[in-house]
Formats: structure tokens, sequence, C-alpha cells
């Protein structure tokens, strides 16, 4: 399971750093990956300290750190 989610953080990594800072939904429709694989991808990249969450009321925005 480590490395499907690994994987799955790449995407998003690869994603954030071609396009820029995105929030869940976008990350959802633009890469063709499911809620629960964005979620547990971002969270890894949070662990990582390879990515901030900004909130902005209810809109939270994925950057690269």
């Amino acid at each position: 399971m480590d490395q499907i989610i690994g994987d799955i953080a790449g995407k998003i990594w690869q994603y954030l750093n071609d396009n820029g800072p995105a929030t869940v939904n976008k990350l959802i429709n633009e890469t063709g990956l499911g809620r629960n694989e964005v979620q547990r991808g971002v969270g890894w990249l949070a662990r990582e300290g390879k990515i901030t969450i900004e909130v902005n009321g209810r809109i939270e925005t994925i950057i690269l750190a």
C-alpha cells in the first residue's frame, strides 16, 4: 500500500509542479484520481514537508513547499 500511495503522491506533486497551487477538487478533476486517493497523497506530501495547505474561508489550496 505504501508504494501505491507514494505513486499517487508523486502524481500530485508533478501536477502541482507543472500547474501551480490547486484545491483538492481541482486535483480530483484534473488528475483523474479519486477523492480518497488525493487525500492520501496530500497527507503523504504534507508528512514529508513537500506541501503547505493555505486555508481561506472554506477553501483549502495545496501549494508546493
